[in-house]
Parts: structure tokens; sequence; C-alpha cells
């Protein structure tokens, strides 16, 4: 059984909204347009510290009901952290009492990440352990490798984003996703993969990612449109 709080992944893919910018007003959208998890992009949202950041997210449960996913970037997984390893692990692990799950990257520093993940666990919170390629398509083999050593980490949620090149390589993430065992998120990046964002739940993948307006990944689709595509499939 595989949660984000109250919302259960085993009975259907949740539609992850990112927040970004202005986290109150965003997450109101976000709920309003269908999304079922949040995630605070810390590294892109620069709250003052962890009061404002507690402050900000009590505020937008009161107004959502969402479970929320903390992220804080690394630059080379596609995010905007320019602070060093400790602070940004350190910000992770404050922020735990206030939200259901965290993402963390497979490329972490191993002890940093395992330290974040053993609290996490302790914490009751759902841990996301995500890897990047933003330039190709790994072979099927590589990437179930990858999402292998996100579980063996502690991922409860294995993630695993690529960039698509060609159709193959989408089918490829399609049958990477389909022959993993544990719950996983799989996405195929860019134009071409653009459909993968609604076809993988079909093979496995227990999260998609939509935008509330502008795309914040290649090949991100709007959040009401997910959630149409969504209510066909499941």
């Amino acid at each position: 059984m595989v949660k984000i709080g109250t919302f259960d992944l085993d009975e259907k893919p949740a539609i992850v909204s990112v927040i970004d910018d202005d986290p109150a007003e965003s997450a109101k959208a976000a709920n309003w347009l269908g999304a079922n998890v949040l995630e605070l992009r810390l590294d892109l949202l620069n709250f003052s510290d962890l009061e404002e950041a507690k402050r900000t997210i009590e505020r937008i449960k009161a107004n959502t009901k969402l479970p929320c996913i903390a992220t804080n970037r690394l630059q080379t997984d596609g995010g905007k952290w320019e602070g060093s390893e400790d602070e940004r692990i350190a910000i992770l692990t404050d922020i735990l009492p206030f939200v259901e799950a965290i993402d963390i990257e497979l490329s972490a520093d191993a002890d940093q990440r395992s330290k974040l993940i053993n609290a996490a666990k302790a914490a009751g919170v759902t841990v996301i352990v995500s890897a990047h390629d933003f330039n190709t398509t790994p072979s099927v083999e590589e990437m179930k490798e990858t999402l292998t050593s996100a579980h063996e980490a502690g991922a409860d949620i294995a993630k695993l984003a690529v960039m698509a090149q060609s159709k193959q390589d989408v089918l490829d993430v399609l049958q990477a996703t389909a022959d993993m065992d544990k719950p996983v998120c799989t996405i195929a990046m860019g134009e071409i993969g653009k459909h993968s964002r609604i076809v993988a739940p079909c093979y496995g993948s227990r999260l998609t990612y939509g935008a509330i307006a502008k795309a914040v990944a290649p090949g991100q689709i709007k959040i009401h449109e997910l959630k149409s595509a969504m209510e066909i499939l499941f």
C-alpha cells in the first residue's frame, strides 16, 4: 500500500501540481483545476525561514485539504537550489512535520539522503527518490536499474523522468514502468513524450505531474486536461 497523506495511490494515480510561485493562490487554483497532490518546490519558493514555510503550508491545507510533497531540487536535477547540501537537507528535514511526502534525488549525497529518508520514515512521511535525464532516454534495462536503485535507497515511490527523442523512447519508458513490481512514477519529457503523462499511469506510474498554466517541465499538460483524461481511464 502506498499513500500520500490520505490519497491512496493503489486505488488510482494522483495528479500532482507543482507549486513554484505565489503558493497560496497557486494551490487554490490547482485544487480548483483538479489536482490531487501539491508539490512545493522549496528551491523556487524562497521562503525566508521555516516559520514562513510552516504558515504557508498551513494556509494551503486550510484552503485546499490537499497533501503536500516537499522538494528542494538540486541544479543537476533541474532545480534552482544554490546553497550547500547540508543546508538543503536540513530544510527538507525541518519541514517533515508539515508535509505528507518528500522528494529527494537519487544523485544526492548518499549519507545525507539516507539520514533524510530515515527521518521521513520515522515521521510517517512518504519518500519519493527521483532521477532525471534531461537529454536522453536510457535503455529499458538501465531505466529499471535506476528505479531499482531508488527503491534500494529507501523510496516508497521511485521516480524517473527522461527526455524522449523518439516514439520508441516513449515505448521504452512504458515498458520499464510495466516491468517494475514496486511503486514508480515515470515520465517521458518533451513534446514527443507528452502523452506519457496520460498513459504512463495505465502501465503503473502512480503519479502524473500537471501545470496550472505555464509548464514547469518539457511536455507538461495542464491539470484540467489531465483530470479529464484520468476520469476516462480510471
